[in-house]
């Protein structure tokens, strides 16, 4: 019986104001926040939460990562049965190892890697029982993963081939180009299309739901956040814009209602 394909399961913020960055959030989203322990000499760690269940952190933006000229970002983590063995299975297949894999007491180990276009994400073994998954409108939850992509059909050919996804609809947007969907498990779970070209490099982004996107819009604007897209309605009757957060972090909202 083939094994499960995997997706990404936790969320994280590398910003340039940890404090700032947790007001801005608690109000657009409504996550709660809580410190996390990581143990001596392990940095600043702050866990968001929807009820008792954790979604994602923030922590600050590594100062190696910060001289290499990366940005404020949200990153996503790829779920691994064995960090090692998948780590090297993306650099065989063409992708770059940025960070080798390393343990985190209690969590897991992990390692930092990109696909071969440049898009950067993590990969996850964690040391704990897996949670139950959400359905993707679950109100502070992640509800779209989204690529930008340099090729989108040699993208979604690495991420099939590495972790089981499935090619599903693809939509027809004129100048656009296609918004190609893909499918983890029977389930849509995000899309990707090719980059603009005043984007400078191939990303992921991933959209929180919320209730309704005016509303959410307000709260982003008198957070001191940027709405960059949107909002405009999607397939399926929802809407969704894209934002930067006031460190410059890109995110995107996504809700069932205007």
């Amino acid at each position: 019986m083939p094994s499960a394909a995997k997706s990404f399961f936790w969320y994280e913020l590398m910003t340039t104001d940890m404090d700032a960055a947790e007001a801005f959030y608690t109000r657009v989203v409504g996550w709660g926040a809580e410190p996390f322990d990581g143990g001596p000499g392990m940095p600043r760690y702050t866990v968001m939460k929807v009820g008792d269940r954790g979604v994602g952190g923030i922590m600050t933006l590594p100062e190696e990562a910060g001289k290499m000229g990366m940005p404020p970002a949200w990153v996503g983590y790829i779920h691994a049965d064995d960090t090692d063995a998948a780590t090297a299975s993306v650099k065989k297949a063409g992708g770059k190892v940025h960070r080798e894999p390393s343990d985190i007491p209690d969590v897991g180990r992990f390692s930092v890697v990109a696909d071969p276009q440049g898009a950067v994400f993590m990969l996850l073994q964690p040391s704990g029982p897996d949670q139950p998954p959400v359905a993707m409108g679950t109100p502070g939850h992640i509800g779209w993963r989204e690529l930008m992509a340099t090729d989108w059909q040699s993208a979604l050919d690495f991420y099939s081939g590495q972790f089981g996804w499935k090619k599903d609809d693809s939509i027809d947007m004129g100048e656009m180009g296609i918004y190609q969907l893909f499918s983890v498990n029977g389930e849509q779970n995000g899309g990707m299309m090719n980059r603009s070209p005043n984007m400078p490099a191939p990303a992921w982004q991933f959209y929180f739901n919320v209730p309704a996107i005016d509303a959410a819009a307000k709260r982003v604007t008198d957070g001191g956040g940027t709405i960059t897209f949107g909002p405009m309605e999607v397939p399926g009757g929802q809407w969704a814009m894209n934002c930067m957060d006031p460190q410059g972090a890109h995110f995107g909202l996504v809700a069932p209602v205007r």
